[in-house]
C-alpha cells in the first residue's frame, strides 16, 4: 500500500457506469469532495455489446469524462480494468495500471474484502435511491421508451444519442 504522505490523498473507486448514471454522478461528487484526487476504474472494460454490457470502455470514458466536466468537477482521472479471475492478482493489476492511492471506495463485498487484505482503507460508497439509480433499471427504460433520460446526467444522454446506444441495446436485448 502507498502511504498518502506520498502522492497526497487518492482514492479509488471502481464500477461497470453500464450506462453512467444520476446514482454515479451523485457518489462520484461526494468521493470527489472528500479526496485529493478521486480515480475511476472503469470495471468490467473488456465486455461490450451484451445485455447487462452494452457500453465499450473507451464509450463508457466519454460518459464519465464528460459527465464529471459538465459537473464542475476536476480531480479524476479515468482507467479501464479488465477483470482478472484469479483474485489473489486483482489487486496487483489494478494498482499497476493505476496512480497510486491510499484509500478505496467500494459496497461490493469482494472487492471490500480483497482490498482490505491488501492493506487499504475502505470506505462505503453513498447509496441514492438504488431502485431508481442503478444501470439495469436505466438500461430497461432505455429499451421500452425514453424515460432513461431522466435517469443520466445531460452528457451522457448525448453519448448514448451520439453511438446510437439505445438502438444497440435493443438489437442486443432481442427487444426484452
Amino acid at each position: 500500500m502507498v502511504s498518502k504522505n506520498c502522492f497526497g490523498e487518492r482514492s479509488l473507486i471502481i464500477g461497470r457506469f453500464q450506462p453512467f448514471h444520476n446514482g454515479h454522478m451523485d457518489v462520484m461528487r461526494k468521493c470527489a469532495s472528500e479526496s485529493e484526487n478521486l480515480i475511476i476504474g472503469i470495471g468490467s472494460a473488456q465486455y461490450s455489446h451484451e445485455c447487462n454490457n452494452p457500453f465499450t470502455a473507451g464509450e463508457r470514458y466519454l460518459m464519465i469524462d464528460e459527465a464529471m466536466k459538465g459537473g464542475g468537477i476536476t480531480n479524476y482521472c479515468i482507467i479501464p480494468i479488465e477483470d482478472l479471475k484469479r483474485y489473489s492478482l486483482w489487486v496487483a493489476q489494478v494498482r499497476s495500471l493505476s496512480p497510486p492511492f491510499s484509500g478505496v471506495y467500494s459496497n461490493n463485498p469482494l472487492t471490500r474484502r480483497l482490498f482490505s487484505e491488501a492493506g487499504y482503507e475502505v470506505r462505503d460508497s453513498p447509496l441514492y435511491n438504488r431502485e431508481i439509480h442503478s444501470g439495469t433499471a436505466v438500461r430497461r427504460e432505455m429499451i421500452e421508451g425514453d424515460k432513461w433520460r431522466s435517469l443520466v446526467p445531460r452528457e451522457v444522454a448525448e453519448v448514448i444519442d451520439c453511438i446510437d446506444g439505445v438502438q444497440r441495446l435493443r438489437e442486443i436485448s432481442g427487444g426484452e
